[in-house]
């Protein structure tokens, strides 16, 4: 069965978007890194349902704690600050987080500003995106 690609045209809007955040700590996400990043697989998108700005002490010990937690090895071209994240309606169960790095994708998506860590890294705990190229997304939530 060959993989269909994931149609996002339509965003949840504004208050959705709210909603949908509510009790939602963090997202990861895995994709395939271009094929030229041989040693580093896999990309990875974090993003912490905050505004907060982090130190690099806490930023570090942030990522350590995934790198830990998900088996993910030789983290590279790490990118960590607060950027604007659409979220894209699809047949998935859950919104699509979409980092929003043109500007007129910001000026006409509706987003929410989070903390994202994107970066590219190798796991044997992600064989989809690693050996299937697909992409997947987990949401992890608070218990309030």
């Amino acid at each position: 069965m060959e993989a269909k690609a994931i149609v996002t045209d339509t965003y949840l809007d504004p208050i959705e978007i709210s909603l949908h955040l509510k009790n939602v700590e963090y997202i990861i996400m895995a994709a395939s890194a271009p094929g030229h990043f041989k040693d580093t697989p896999i990309h990875f998108s974090i993003f912490l349902n905050t505004k907060d700005k982090f130190t690099q002490d806490v930023q570090d010990a942030i990522l350590n704690k995934f790198l830990e937690e998900q088996g993910i090895t030789k983290p590279t071209e790490l990118m960590s600050q607060l950027m604007p994240v659409g979220f894209g309606k699809s047949n998935q169960d859950t919104p699509m987080p979409l980092l929003l790095i043109r500007p007129e994708d910001q000026r006409t998506i509706p987003h929410a500003v989070m903390f994202v860590m994107d970066f590219l890294a190798d796991s044997e705990n992600f064989h989809e995106a690693k050996i299937n190229k697909l992409t997947g997304w987990s949401y992890s939530y608070t218990n309030g």
